[in-house]
């Protein structure tokens, strides 16, 4: 007499006797939801060795309005004082004697107050700032336990699980761009949204900027935005003199911006 063939349990089932049966064994099932699902099968088909991305800011088109370091603390869970950025706007104001004045309230969330200082101002405009995801990257030279480290598709990213909050990477960022998380005690940073690049979305702050003046994209692809911006403007990175090789691309920027 031949065995009939039991037939497999269907991912369903599976999950509905191990909710049944956890609790008694003192185990927790906790549910995933249909987005996280999604999430893990996304980033599971995503090949970092296929990407490199970069930033390029136009400078002539920020109008300082901050919408982009709000959205960023907003996305990213960043602490709402106004001491930790991932991204900000700074304010140069330009004398008619040379001098060069910089400021930041706020990180520019709040807008910026009038300038009343008596001066002759020959000039003003706006400057986003963030991590400048460094092709030869300081922070990760310095970091003792390899907790930044420098992802395939050149993003440089901090792994909470072996970060110590040492500072080190915080002190050898030329730019600025580091902070100790206050409560979880850990090195933090812009990663240009790289939750959100596995599932094949822009960085928050170039989605919500009105005026477009940050462009996102991959270098090596003829089609990327970032390409066509990089062809037909004159481009600067920060501090080149470092040779920390920036892939943050400015444009309409001058000696003064720093």
């Amino acid at each position: 007499m031949k065995k009939k063939k039991s037939n497999p349990l269907s991912r369903r089932e599976f999950l509905m006797i191990c909710s049944k049966a956890l609790p008694f064994t003192g185990i927790f099932f906790i549910p995933f939801t249909a987005d996280q699902i999604l999430f893990a099968q996304k980033t599971k088909e995503y090949d970092p060795t296929q990407h490199e991305y970069a930033m390029g800011i136009n400078i002539h088109k920020c109008i300082g309005c901050g919408r982009c370091a709000d959205a960023c603390k907003k996305e990213n869970n960043v602490p709402r004082e106004p001491y930790y950025f991932r991204t900000w706007v700074e304010r140069y104001i330009i004398s008619t004697d040379g001098e060069t004045y910089v400021d930041s309230p706020n990180g520019g969330i709040d807008g910026f107050p009038e300038f009343k200082d008596n001066l002759e101002i020959l000039r003003t405009f706006f400057v986003p700032k963030l991590c400048n995801q460094c092709a030869n990257p300081p922070c990760v030279q310095v970091c003792p336990v390899g907790a930044t480290f420098l992802s395939r598709d050149g993003v440089v990213l901090v792994d909470e699980k072996y970060c110590v909050g040492c500072r080190y990477c915080i002190q050898a960022c030329p730019y600025g761009a580091r902070f100790l998380h206050p409560t979880k005690k850990i090195a933090d940073k812009c990663t240009f949204c790289y939750h959100r690049l596995v599932r094949g979305l822009l960085p928050v702050c170039v989605e919500v900027c009105p005026t477009q003046a940050r462009v996102f994209g991959e270098v090596g692809l003829q089609s990327s935005p970032l390409r066509r911006f990089l062809r037909f403007n004159d481009v600067v990175v920060l501090k080149p003199s470092l040779n920390t090789r920036p892939k943050v691309y400015y444009a309409g920027a001058d000696g003064e911006v720093r």
